[in-house]
């Protein structure tokens, strides 16, 4: 709190970037873990929330005769522009958040307060929802040769990662050469191993003037060399800038946004990662071969290409869970810089660079083409992507597990796992069976000869752009297509129960009538009430106690397909406080899947329980 210069601003007003309609006013706060605008509407208390570690970078624009413009960056694309009235306090609010955004030690980043009202224990249950001795117990460890993944058990192949070797242009390194002899021999089922460097080769053949490289192959008996190409990761931030730039533009036409897209390069760098999984994935599977991938230092590139590969060769990788397990073994414990990567301290802006961005990416590009085969949906992998930059769990904390122990995480916060497995129902892809085909074994995927098969994913990029079209997602929409056919069969059989209950008031009617027709008249000028035609409880006007009547609006609701942004909120508060800027699901509760309008229900306006409430006179 000793960084807030100013912890109140009133009559600031927030900027739609891109809509025309007039900015919203209200008051700014700045508390130590957000800053939230709360707009100045009377009938409802409208909020944005903005962790500042989400915060990528403030820029403060020249005042203007309307206020002094801030722009707000944030590391999962959202934009805020705020105007602020008075210079003075634009001044304070940057200089504040410039702070804030930046932490100099891990004590004061957001999971060390978070506080989710849970007990020791419950967040100990916590951290042991994902235990990697289980996963390597599911894939045969240990065993007479080495660790083998459950899919190598039929060829006994296995994917090592290393950084490059320290060979220069002739130095030699035995125990190197005898260490992938002994992994070559690991796998008897084949005579050879494939070395893959992720590197493009000329970047491999300058690090050779530095006293590294990559191997000699005449050094090496029995090892195919094979060089994939994937840039490093100061080309990959300066890729990702030129893209975000392009999505910032207000109204391009598609030939700008086209070019600018292609420009940036962005989709080129996903399809060489996706390219270097297909390729291991396919030489474990098909060729039986091992294979060792390196890059320089072992822990960016390496990451995503044995990530992709898994993903290809297991199906347990693409369950809810395994995906958790995919994640914490191939890039928490094995030494992922995530402090560096995504910049949770203060410190060099050269290593920052979107590694798992990428790979997350190539995730949801498998799903567009394999849409059966993951149990999850693109929400989950935004809800990951979100998190690995808001520092409120502490999963993605630190460069190493020697760091994390070292600071206690499991100790001192909470796990993401936990709360996303809690809230599992939130993330579950609504096409996926365990039976499909597309779950037996292996995803083929050709490695295509251009990036024509890999889309823009507008779901990530701008899913805070209000005035961005499509809106609706249409995982969300299958979603809610899903939960309303459930509603609509416990409601079918909620009225079947109703009707089987009036059939039997009806035949004990019909009994008691004809019982009393049998019996001769006392008073033959007396007439009684024919209600043998009745059918409803209004029609027993004479005979029936009177019941209020169920408006249309309670006695339809049900029924009807509910896709709000109440509905479908995500159970994380930080990314469903401003609800509209967060999925952008339109409001689909008077229309039918088929998109049209539905017909109101013939007993709108009657009280259903009422049928069961049939009272009979002598």
């Amino acid at each position: 709190m000793e960084h807030i210069r100013t912890p109140k601003v009133e009559n600031v007003r927030l900027v739609d970037r891109m809509s025309s309609k007039k900015a919203a006013l209200g008051t700014l706060y700045l508390t130590a873990t957000h800053v939230i605008f709360v707009e100045n509407v009377p009938d409802a208390r409208k909020e944005t929330w903005i962790l500042h570690s989400q915060i990528s970078t403030i820029e403060k624009q020249a005042t203007a005769a309307t206020g002094c413009p801030l722009l707000i960056r944030c590391k999962n694309f959202q934009i805020i522009q705020l105007i602020i009235p008075q210079e003075r306090d634009c001044h304070d609010v940057y200089i504040s958040l410039t702070r804030l955004a930046r932490p100099v030690k891990y004590e004061e980043l957001y999971c060390f307060s978070f506080n989710p009202k849970l007990d020791k224990e419950e967040r100990e249950q916590g951290w042991m929802q994902i235990d990697l001795s289980e996963e390597y117990k599911r894939m045969g460890l240990p065993n007479d040769y080495w660790q083998l993944s459950d899919v190598n058990r039929d060829y006994k192949a296995s994917i090592c990662r290393s950084s490059q070797p320290l060979s220069g242009f002739s130095a030699r390194c035995l125990e190197d050469e005898q260490m992938l002899q002994a992994i070559r021999k690991a796998n008897p089922g084949s005579d050879f191993i494939y070395v893959v460097d992720t590197r493009p080769k000329l970047n491999a053949m300058a690090n050779r003037a530095a006293g590294k490289g990559y191997e000699n192959e005449d050094n090496y008996s029995n090892i195919k060399f094979q060089f994939i190409g994937i840039e490093n990761i100061h080309v990959m931030r300066n890729s990702l800038q030129k893209m975000l730039e392009v999505c910032e533009l207000k109204s391009p036409s598609m030939s700008d946004f086209l070019w600018g897209l292609e420009n940036s390069g962005w989709l080129r760098h996903i399809k060489a990662i996706m390219d270097a999984g297909i390729f291991i994935a396919k030489a474990v599977s098909e060729e039986g071969a091992s294979v060792l991938v390196h890059c320089s230092d072992g822990w960016d590139r390496t990451a995503q290409v044995c990530s992709v590969a898994s993903l290809l060769l297991d199906p347990h990788y693409r369950t809810l869970k395994g995906f958790m397990v995919l994640i914490e073994k191939d890039w928490i414990s094995f030494g992922h810089k995530f402090n560096h990567r995504y910049g949770n301290l203060d410190g060099d802006p050269k290593e920052i660079s979107p590694v798992i961005d990428q790979f997350i990416e190539c995730v949801w590009q498998l799903m567009e083409q394999f849409p059966c085969a993951f149990e999850f949906n693109e929400r989950f992998l935004i809800h990951i992507q979100h998190h690995i930059y808001s520092c409120q769990f502490g999963n993605f904390l630190c460069n190493s597990q020697k760091e994390r122990r070292e600071l206690n995480i499991q100790e001192r916060t909470y796990s993401l796992w936990a709360h996303l497995l809690k809230n599992r129902a939130d993330y579950l892809n609504p096409l996926f069976r365990a039976d499909h085909s597309q779950n037996q074994g292996c995803l083929h995927l050709p490695a295509a000869p251009c990036n024509s098969m890999y889309k823009f994913w507008s779901g990530m990029y701008n899913r805070f752009e209000k005035g961005m079209q499509p809106r609706q997602s249409v995982t969300d929409y299958l979603m809610a297509v899903k939960e309303e056919s459930q509603q609509l069969e416990e409601e079918l059989e909620a009225l079947e129960e109703r009707l089987e209950k009036i059939q039997k008031v009806q035949l004990n009617h019909t009994t008691v009538k004809s019982n009393k027709q049998s019996e001769p008249s006392k008073h033959s000028g007396f007439s009684t009430t024919d209600n043998s035609t009745a059918n409803t409880p209004q029609d027993y006007s004479g005979n029936v106690k009177s019941f209020p009547s169920r408006s249309p609006s309670q006695g339809d609701e049900d029924s009807a397909l509910i896709l709000t942004q109440d509905n479908l909120k995500s159970s994380d508060p930080d990314l469903s406080v401003n609800s509209d800027q967060e999925s952008g699901v339109e409001d689909l509760s008077c229309r039918s899947p088929s998109g049209g309008e539905r017909a109101p229900s013939e007993d709108s306006g009657k009280d259903r329980d009422s049928d069961e409430a049939v009272f009979l006179t002598a």
